[in-house]
């Protein structure tokens, strides 16, 4: 068997595509999602942050879960951790 037949067989084919489909797709997201774990793990009161919604406020307190976030003078939400993000200021800081 030559290098071009071996080249130009479907499983070979399927193969490639799925390595390049890995790095282009699998892994950025796969690094990206460790990201934001870190983020959420090492949350602090007094940290910006965005929710999933759209709502932009400080943290301030942690209960396991759930996340106190004042989102204006005396007004505190209450957001489940999965739903927090880093601010868009503190991720152009990076």
């Amino acid at each position: 068997m030559d290098f071009q037949s071996l080249l130009g067989s479907p499983i070979t084919m399927m193969i490639l595509i799925f390595v390049i489909f890995y790095f282009m797709m699998i892994r950025p997201q796969r690094k990206r999602q460790k990201e934001i774990d870190n983020f959420r793990n090492g949350l602090q009161p007094g940290q910006d942050v965005v929710t999933s919604g759209g709502i932009y406020g400080k943290v301030k307190s942690i209960d396991g879960q759930i996340v106190n976030v004042e989102v204006a003078n005396g007004v505190v939400m209450r957001f489940d951790k999965s739903a927090i993000y880093a601010s868009s200021a503190m991720t152009q800081a990076q």
